[in-house]
């Protein structure tokens, strides 16, 4: 089931639960002079986001299609869109470009350097480029300006099938906390990486002091998004980094 929420003024949240993995795929819309549609789903989930942004939307006047990383749930329907979207253009760091998503995407990315930005009518987005968080070395982050919505990719990624939005802080992360606990100690060890430079990168996130973030998988958050990422530079800290060697 495909659930469609506007977490934020023009940006609009869709979900899908897929029970096999017992969690949410969410794509975010932003409804703007360009349209931007932030993850797009595994290939096999076309069909069902495609319907879904035409209830926001017409997918064929897509402008910008952008993700955090090179991964199936991030870009996996990636040609699709652009098959349906002649205007469109992939978004991604510069990075991304080179070393994938150019050679992957039947149309060039659009590159972007850490801090550039970029307008797409009302929305004024600013890329941060965030290497191996949550993963790989292209990994950033995208800032919308206006909202303070800042799009996560795998941060505070909660397993299940929890509300489109919440404010509730201490919920956002009970469930982060639950499913990075649960990970860790099983197959998918190491899921997000702990290097030496996530706390940077965490605290570079926060000092945008975003007011909505919002995760590829879970509730997106509504309130102190800067508190909300130091805490959970502190989960990485305990979860993933693990106590100090005597």
């Amino acid at each position: 089931m495909t659930k469609i929420a506007e977490i934020a003024p023009e940006i609009f949240r869709i979900s899908t639960l897929v029970p096999d993995f017992g969690m949410q795929f969410n794509q975010f819309i932003v409804r703007d002079r360009e349209p931007l549609l932030y993850h797009t789903g595994m290939r096999g989930l076309f069909p069902t986001v495609r319907e879904a942004v035409a209830k926001v939307i017409d997918p064929a006047t897509l402008r910008w299609i952008s993700f955090s990383h090179f991964e199936a749930d991030e870009c996996g329907a990636l040609n699709d869109f652009l098959a349906i979207a002649p205007r469109a253009q992939p978004l991604c760091s510069f990075v991304g470009a080179m070393v994938s998503v150019n050679d992957f995407a039947s149309r060039p990315a659009r590159g972007l350097n850490d801090g550039e930005t970029i307008e797409t009518g009302a929305k004024r987005f600013q890329i941060a480029c965030t290497p191996h968080l949550p993963h790989t070395w292209e990994a950033a982050h995208l800032f919308e300006e206006s909202t303070a919505t800042l799009f996560c990719s795998d941060l505070f990624h909660q397993d299940g099938d929890p509300e489109p939005l919440t404010e509730s802080k201490d919920q956002l992360m009970d469930g982060a906390r639950k499913t990075l606990v649960r990970y860790q100690a099983g197959p998918f060890a190491n899921y997000l990486p702990y290097t030496s430079r996530t706390d940077d990168l965490l605290a570079k996130l926060a000092a945008l002091k975003p007011l909505v973030i919002a995760p590829m998988h879970g509730s997106s958050f509504k309130g102190d998004g800067e508190h909300l990422l130091h805490e959970l530079t502190k989960l990485f800290r305990e979860v993933v980094a693990g106590p100090p060697p005597a």
